[in-house]
């Protein structure tokens, strides 16, 4: 695999003059598992959004490498995972179909099909595949998206609050991919969860910028 890093330079970002982030630099590369922390309302997603392209920052800069050659913006997008509240599965559409649209939209190669059955089966939704995404609890739409992000096997695996929503069987299925993806690529996540900071070799406090 080629080799990855990410970088985060002085990124500031500000609403109505009010400084919501400032100077937050970090690099990263593959095989770390990099956490994001701080207190409620400290910024830890609107960081997520603006590290993911979902957001532009007021200042600073984001670079994302294979290789050693930078991939620009949006074209890193096929190779970042992200899970996030904010973000929503079609709820019209069962679970097969929206991991489907995914692959197509994602240009997928064949095998996409397996790995989201595999997918489905460890977050223990499969036997649920064929139903509408709307009769899902909340607890199951979260789990279709992990499912979601992780069908193209992305290098940057992005997570805003891992255990959120989940029982405890999704809670172990996220932590096993979570310490497989630091095996495979890049894990960040954004949390106050003591035992979610555990799988973390790194953590950033906003507070106090110590990272």
């Amino acid at each position: 695999m080629k080799k990855l890093t990410f970088k985060s330079e002085n990124i500031a970002k500000l609403y109505n003059r009010r400084i919501i982030l400032e100077n937050i630099s970090f690099s990263l590369s593959d095989g770390t598992a990099f956490a994001i922390t701080g207190k409620n309302g400290s910024g830890k997603s609107t960081l997520v959004k603006i590290l993911c392209g979902v957001l532009s920052p007021t200042r600073g800069s984001v670079e994302f490498s294979v290789g050693g050659a930078i991939v620009p913006y949006p074209d890193y997008y096929p190779h970042i995972g992200l899970v996030s509240p904010y973000l929503n599965m079609y709820e019209e559409f069962t679970a097969e179909e929206n991991l489907s649209f995914i692959a197509k939209v994602r240009s997928l190669e064949r095998e996409w099909q397996e790995r989201s059955n595999m997918l489905l089966k460890e977050f223990g939704i499969y036997d649920h595949r064929k139903k509408e995404v709307r009769y899902y609890s909340s607890g199951m739409k979260q789990r279709l998206k992990y499912c979601a992000a992780l069908l193209h096997q992305p290098s940057l695996l992005v997570l805003d609050e891992p255990s959120s929503n989940l029982d405890s069987y999704g809670i172990d299925a996220v932590r096993k991919f979570m310490v497989l993806q630091k095996q495979n690529g890049i894990l960040m996540f954004a949390t106050n969860d003591a035992e979610d900071l555990q799988f973390a070799d790194r953590v950033y406090s906003i507070e106090i910028g110590n990272h």
